[in-house]
């Protein structure tokens, strides 16, 4: 069950999500013509508060069940039990998301300052829209002159600042990041990281991100909810998880960390 919020025993000026033992399955083809329908428990039984001004990591690998739990949150899907309560005023608004490849997720045909701007035109708010383009071009470190160009035009590192500033237009409160920097190259990674990190105190942003990356939230996150097939396995602060994890799987993806020892074994 999605709900709106704002009630519940936790108070609304702190919390901006709950998310109460929250379950997502998807029914599976048959195997043969008149075989049983199998299930897919992409999510299981997941619990978690996110405050606001916070910023979450959710690590795990492939299948671990953290894309899906981003599409609940955003309600692109909706939760087969279990409920998930924002405490704002608009989710549609307040949350924006930014996805892995910024060139699957602009449209070609569109000059930059129309990209920008189609969130503040779909929900129709006020104000000056050319200055609106003009801020947040700034805000992402790109030139006023962008605002007439296409996405085509800009590195990969580039039009993921564009899709930054797609996503900050209609003025949100919290930000997802699926993956932000894992189509960028090696180069450009920790620019992107480090400008996420100023926008997120610059417009006092709360911020989740999603990643296999565990380098990356290390780098950004507060807090890390750790999954693996559909369950948390692992939850709290980013500096006892990476210093002291306490679950096995936790421990595993620690290790494969890349450093510079592991490097030179695998030259060896």
């Amino acid at each position: 069950m999605l709900a709106p919020g704002g009630g519940g025993h936790l108070s609304s000026a702190e919390v901006l999500f709950e998310v109460e033992h929250v379950t997502r399955r998807y029914r599976l083809p048959r195997t043969r013509l008149l075989g049983p329908r199998r299930e897919l428990v992409a999510v299981d039984d997941v619990s978690f508060t996110l405050r606001r001004g916070e910023t979450l990591g959710v690590v795990g690998e492939s299948g671990s069940g953290k894309t899906t739990l981003m599409k609940m949150l955003l309600r692109l899907e909706r939760p087969d039990a279990g409920r998930i309560s924002y405490y704002g005023a608009s989710l549609t608004r307040e949350v924006q998301v930014i996805f892995q490849d910024p060139s699957s997720a602009l449209d070609p045909r569109m000059r930059v300052a129309d990209i920008i701007l189609e969130p503040v035109r779909v929900m129709r708010l006020p104000g000056d829209r050319r200055q609106r383009v003009y801020e947040l071009l700034d805000a992402v470190g790109l030139p006023p002159d962008s605002a007439h160009r296409y996405a085509h035009e800009f590195s990969g590192g580039q039009r993921q600042r564009i899709a930054i500033a797609r996503a900050l237009a209609p003025r949100p409160q919290m930000l997802i990041g699926d993956e932000p920097v894992s189509a960028l190259d090696v180069s450009v990674r920790a620019q992107i990281l480090n400008l996420l990190e100023d926008l997120r105190v610059g417009f006092d942003l709360t911020l989740v991100l999603v990643s296999h990356d565990l380098s990356v939230v290390r780098h950004m996150c507060d807090r890390v909810l750790v999954m693996s097939r559909g369950s948390v396995v692992e939850e709290g602060p980013t500096r006892e998880i990476f210093s002291a994890p306490r679950h096995a799987y936790t421990r595993l993806l620690l290790d494969s960390i890349p450093t510079l020892k592991n490097r030179r074994a695998a030259s060896a």
